[in-house]
């Protein structure tokens, strides 16, 4: 299978760097979600949540027109010599981490809502500011949000297929991830070759989920002892 190599590089380039970055940006996100109510935090998580429930194919086709060198957004990308973000690595980055956001903020956000309003006491009574009570309590204790984000993002790239191809096509060594491979794979009738590959993406997505179990029964265990 001609290329496989090259797809399996960027399928796992595309997850690592769409998983720290989502792991940085969905930390602030989810602290912010974690710290109260209201209508703006309802819509913002409403938003958040949309890639879970809307069909890829249509967060696909906007990020296609958003990315497209006739788009608003394309105009302040011109002047560094960038006409359109489609068909690029750096497009399926952006793809990746909106379709990929939810997988991020919701693990996070649980763990530090599962803190509670105690421990934050407890360090205000210690003269901690708010910046010290979030690097020395919060980050410490939510560490199996942080873990199962990660997990669940790197997991969900790998799986991705419907934004890719619209946003990235198939283009070998750049934009080709293995999800599209096997698309590729069926559609030349290879289905000994798609097998060897779904086959290795159910083990993956496996592995992922007895890797979540195994993590959330240490940590619980951990907590209560």
């Amino acid at each position: 299978m001609t290329g496989l190599g090259d797809a399996i590089i960027v399928t796992i380039n595309l997850a690592a760097v769409t998983t720290v970055c989502l792991v940085v940006l969905a930390t602030p996100l989810a602290w912010w979600l974690s710290r109260g109510h209201g209508l703006v935090r309802d819509v913002v998580t409403a938003v958040v949540a949309l890639p879970v429930v809307l069909p890829p194919t249509v967060l696909g086709f906007y990020l296609l027109v958003a990315m497209g060198p006739n788009s608003p957004l394309m105009v302040v990308l011109q002047p560094f010599g960038v006409r359109t973000l489609n068909f690029t690595f750096a497009g399926l980055v952006i793809g990746s981490i909106l379709y990929s956001l939810p997988f991020a903020v919701q693990p996070i956000r649980n763990a530090f809502e599962a803190i509670g309003a105690l421990p934050f006491e407890v360090a205000a009574t210690l003269r901690a500011s708010p910046w010290d009570a979030f690097w020395s309590v919060a980050l410490p204790q939510a560490r199996k949000g942080f873990l199962t984000a990660a997990l669940l993002v790197f997991a969900h790239t790998v799986g991705e297929f419907g934004v890719v191809l619209m946003i990235g096509g198939a283009i070998p060594g750049k934009t080709e991830v293995v999800s599209i491979r096997i698309f590729q794979l069926v559609e030349q009738l290879n289905f000994a070759g798609a097998h060897w590959l779904a086959g290795g993406l159910l083990v993956f997505a496996f592995v992922v989920l007895l890797a979540l179990l195994v993590i959330e029964r240490r940590i619980g265990r951990a907590v209560r002892d």
